[in-house]
Formats: structure tokens, C-alpha cells, sequence
């Protein structure tokens, strides 16, 4: 018989786990070292199983966020885990074609668009 504990601590290892970055965010790819800008978060893993085993060489958690990101000076969006990200500390904006899709405004090293900010 399993134990509570036990139990509680395998559903725990289930749960989604809360974002660590935000949309409008600068990152950097951990292992790529490349720069972009998060444009959306998925709790856990949504991609299918095969894109999972050919591009997640890494096999990173499926259980923690994942980040679509638009990569900086290159035409590229990314699925990334993240514990593959760092935040990026630089103010310098991102250049994307894409990033006025999802954002109309850059202050202080982060993208905003205010259509989704509530008043």
C-alpha cells in the first residue's frame, strides 16, 4: 500500500508548476544562448509526443511551463521549457518581424501591448 505521503508527493510532481517568466519578458536560451521575447505560456507541455522526442533533445520536464518565443534577429518562434530560460537582463528591444503581432509598446526592457492590460 502506498503511503499519503508518498502519494501527495507524486501528485505534487504532476502539477503544473507556476511561470517563472512573464509575457512581454526578454529571455535567453540557457543552452542556445540566443535572445527573444516570451509571447505566450502553457502550464505544462502541449506539444505532441513526437515533436517532444525529435526537438527536446534535453527531455525537460513536461509538468512546468513551456514559453513560445520570438527569436531575436532571425525569422524563428520557439517552444521552450524553463528550465531552459534565463531572464535577460538586457534593455535592448528584439528584432522580429513578428513582434508588433503581439506588442504595440517597449518600456524599460519589457514589451508591453495595452490592448491586454486591464484597466
Amino acid at each position: 500500500m502506498i503511503s499519503s505521503d508518498n502519494s501527495d508527493m507524486q501528485i505534487q510532481e504532476l502539477m503544473p508548476k507556476e511561470a517563472k517568466f512573464d509575457i512581454g519578458q526578454l529571455i535567453t536560451h540557457k543552452l542556445f544562448d540566443y535572445r527573444g521575447v516570451i509571447v505566450d505560456i502553457d502550464p505544462i507541455y502541449l506539444g505532441s509526443e513526437e515533436w517532444y522526442q525529435k526537438m527536446a533533445k534535453s527531455k525537460p520536464p513536461k509538468n512546468a511551463p513551456w514559453y513560445k518565443v520570438l527569436v531575436n534577429d532571425s525569422l524563428y518562434e520557439t517552444y521552450v521549457a524553463e528550465r531552459n530560460l534565463r531572464a535577460d537582463t538586457s534593455i535592448d528591444s528584439i528584432d522580429h518581424p513578428m513582434i508588433l503581432t503581439y506588442f504595440d509598446d517597449f518600456q524599460g526592457g519589457k514589451y508591453i501591448n495595452h490592448s491586454w492590460q486591464k484597466n
